[in-house]
C-alpha cells in the first residue's frame, strides 16, 4: 500500500495490469497526478495535510486508486475543470430556462450517467481537455448508449458510420463500437481535438463543428471573413440545429456551475471508477459471462452496448466492460473456464445443396466466423463435410439487449394509428413505402429502429403505424406487402425443418422466426401453422 494526496488524483488514466496468477488483465480507469501541475501539488498537500488515502484493488495483489478525488460528487469534479469562456446569449437563455422547467429529465439523465461519467471525465482530464466537454453526451444521447438518430449516429456520442471509421471504430455484424464506452469515448475525444486544432483554438466552433461537420462551420467563417463580420460562434449562419446546439451545451455547463441559482438539485453522482475492462482473451457468451460475474445479461450489456449479438465479437476486441464491485468474482471464474467451452459449439453436417451462408443464417452467426472456426479459406464446403459452429448457450431472447431484442422491443411498441407489418419487396425504400401508409420517412425509420438512410433488405419485416385505410382500393393489402410479396398459410410436415421450408419459398431462416416469433433453434412440430411471406416471382414449380 501507498499514500497519496486525494485531491491530486483528480486527473484518471487507464492502467493496463496483469492477474498473472488468473490470467486475466484489468485495465482500471484511476487516478493518474502526473499531470497536475508543482502548484496544483502544493495546493492539494495544503489541503489534505495530516491525510492519506490507502489504495484498494479489486483483484487481489494489485494496488488501484479507488477513490481519484477529494469530493465525493463528480459533478463538483467537473466544475473544478471548467475552462470555457463565452459571452452570455438569448439562446442560452433559451435553453437553460427549457431545463429548468424540467428537472425529472435532468435527474433521469444524470442517474444514468452515472455508470459512464467517471470514465468520461477521466480521459478529459488525461488530455487536459475542458470538462464541459463531459456534459455534451447529455445534448447527444441523453447518455443512452443505445441511442440512435435519423441521420445514422449511434452512441452515447452519436457518432455517424464514416466519422467512426476515421478515428479507428468497428463496426461490423458483432460489434458496433460507436457503442462502447470506451472506445467511443477516446473516439469523439480524438475528434474534438482535431476540431479545437481545426478551428484555430475556438472551442465553441469546435462544438459547433462536432454537431454540423468540419466543413460547414469552415465556410461559415469564411463567409463572415469575407464580409468583414466576427467569426465566432454567435455570429455565424449555421443549421438551426447547429446553431442551438451550443447553447444547449452552455447551458447545461451554467445549470451544474450552481444549480442551487435555479432552484435545482442535482443527483449525487458517485466520484469513483465505475468499471473495469477485463482483458478474455478470445470469444465469450455474453450469458456465460453474466453467470460468471453473478449478474444478468441486462447488466452486461448496460456496459458493452457496442455487442450487437449474444458474444463478443470472435474477431476482437476481446474484452468485456465489466461492474467494479464484480471484477474479481469475474477473473477468478473465467480463468476455470477452457477456452474451448467459453461458447457452445455445435457440430453441423452440410447437406447437398447447403450453401456457407445458409448455415450461418441457420446459426445465427456468420460466414467469416464459420471459416475461421473451420479453417477455411472459401466458402467452398461439401454434402457431408461436418462443420464446428459457435453457438448461444441460451435461447437468443435471453441476450436481451442484443441487436434483434433491441429491434423487437422498439417495434413492439405501442403507438398512435394502426399497426400494420409490411414485407420490404424488391425496388422499395423508406420513401416509397412511407408514401404508401402517409406517413414520413422518419416516422417510419424511428418505428423499426433505423435510420431513413439504411439500406432495406428484401423481405425484411417493418412495421407502420398508420390512420391511412390500407383496406381501400388504392392501398390494397396485397399492396401493401409490395406487388410480386403474399402472404401464406403453411402447416408444417413431417421431415419439415425452418433450413427446409426456408430453402422451400427462398426466404431467409430468420425471416420465417422473425413472422412466427419463434425461436430458430427449436424443432418445429407436424401440424405447426406458420405464416409467411413469400416473392410470387421467385418460386418454382
Amino acid at each position: 500500500m501507498f499514500n497519496i494526496s486525494s485531491a491530486s488524483m483528480r486527473r484518471l488514466s487507464q492502467r493496463i495490469l496483469p492477474v498473472g496468477a488468473i490470467g486475466v488483465t484489468f485495465l482500471l480507469f484511476a487516478a493518474d497526478v502526473s499531470q497536475a501541475t508543482p502548484a496544483e501539488l502544493r495546493s492539494d498537500a495544503s489541503e489534505d495535510a495530516g491525510q492519506s488515502l490507502d489504495l484498494v484493488s479489486p483483484v487481489a495483489g494489485i494496488d488501484l486508486l479507488s477513490s481519484p478525488v477529494a469530493t465525493d460528487d463528480i459533478l463538483e469534479r467537473i466544475r473544478r475543470g471548467f475552462a470555457l469562456s463565452y459571452d452570455d446569449n438569448h439562446r442560452t437563455e433559451a435553453e437553460k430556462q427549457w431545463f429548468i422547467k424540467h428537472p425529472d429529465y435532468l435527474n433521469r439523465v444524470f442517474t444514468r450517467a452515472q455508470r459512464y461519467l467517471p470514465h468520461i471525465v477521466a480521459e478529459l482530464e488525461r488530455r487536459n481537455l475542458p470538462l464541459e466537454l463531459a456534459l455534451l453526451p447529455i445534448v447527444e444521447s441523453a447518455y443512452d448508449p443505445f441511442a440512435y438518430s435519423h441521420g445514422r449516429a449511434a452512441g452515447l456520442w452519436q457518432m455517424i458510420p464514416g466519422t467512426a471509421r476515421r478515428f479507428g471504430i468497428k463496426q461490423n455484424w458483432w460489434y458496433d463500437g460507436r457503442r462502447d464506452v470506451v472506445d467511443s469515448t477516446r473516439a469523439a475525444l480524438d475528434y474534438l481535438e482535431y476540431l479545437h486544432d481545426f478551428n484555430n483554438g475556438d472551442w465553441l466552433n469546435a462544438i459547433a463543428s462536432y454537431n454540423s461537420g468540419e466543413g460547414n462551420v469552415r465556410r461559415a467563417v469564411a463567409r463572415n471573413s469575407k464580409s468583414n463580420k466576427p467569426t465566432d460562434f454567435w455570429a455565424l449562419s449555421l443549421p438551426r440545429e447547429t446553431s442551438m446546439y451550443v447553447p444547449k451545451l452552455l447551458a447545461l455547463v451554467e445549470i451544474v456551475a450552481d444549480p442551487a441559482k435555479y432552484n435545482l438539485a442535482l443527483p449525487l453522482i458517485a466520484n469513483e471508477p465505475q468499471f473495469v475492462v477485463a482483458d478474455i482473451g478470445g470469444q465469450l457468451d455474453l450469458a456465460l459471462a453474466a453467470e460468471l460475474a453473478g449478474v444478468d445479461v441486462d447488466t452486461i450489456y448496460q456496459f458493452n452496448p457496442g455487442y450487437n449479438r449474444w458474444s463478443t465479437d470472435p474477431g476482437g476486441p476481446h474484452s468485456l466492460v465489466m461492474p467494479v464491485e464484480v471484477a474479481e468474482e469475474f477473473a477468478v471464474a473465467l480463468a476455470e473456464v477452457p477456452a474451448s467451452e467459453r461458447v457452445r459449439w455445435q457440430r453441423h453436417k452440410v447437406r447437398n445443396g447447403e450453401a456457407i451462408s445458409q448455415i450461418a443464417d441457420k446459426y445465427n452467426t456468420t460466414v467469416a466466423t464459420i471459416r475461421s472456426a473451420n479453417n477455411l479459406r472459401g466458402n467452398t464446403i461439401r454434402a457431408g463435410d461436418h462443420l464446428m459452429i459457435p453457438v448461444a448457450t441460451k435461447p437468443l431472447s435471453a441476450y436481451s439487449k442484443s441487436a434483434d431484442a433491441r429491434l423487437a422491443k422498439t417495434q413492439n411498441r405501442t403507438r398512435k394509428g394502426n399497426k400494420v407489418e409490411h414485407i420490404v419487396a424488391s425496388g422499395e425504400s423508406f420513401w416509397t413505402i412511407s408514401r404508401r401508409y402517409k406517413v414520413s420517412t422518419r416516422e417510419l425509420a424511428a418505428w423499426n429502429g433505423m435510420a431513413p438512410r439504411d439500406t432495406l433488405s428484401i423481405g425484411k419485416k417493418l412495421v407502420v403505424w398508420t390512420n391511412a385505410d390500407v383496406d381501400s382500393p388504392r392501398t390494397s393489402p396485397t399492396q401493401a406487402l409490395g406487388n410480386t410479396t403474399r402472404k401464406l398459410n403453411y402447416t408444417v410436415r413431417n421431415g419439415d425443418s425452418l433450413y427446409v421450408i426456408a430453402r422451400r419459398f427462398r426466404v431467409g431462416i430468420d425471416q420465417i422466426a422473425r413472422w412466427n416469433n419463434i425461436d430458430r433453434n427449436k424443432i418445429l412440430r407436424p401440424g405447426q401453422k406458420l405464416t409467411m411471406y413469400v416473392d410470387v416471382t421467385a418460386q418454382s414449380s
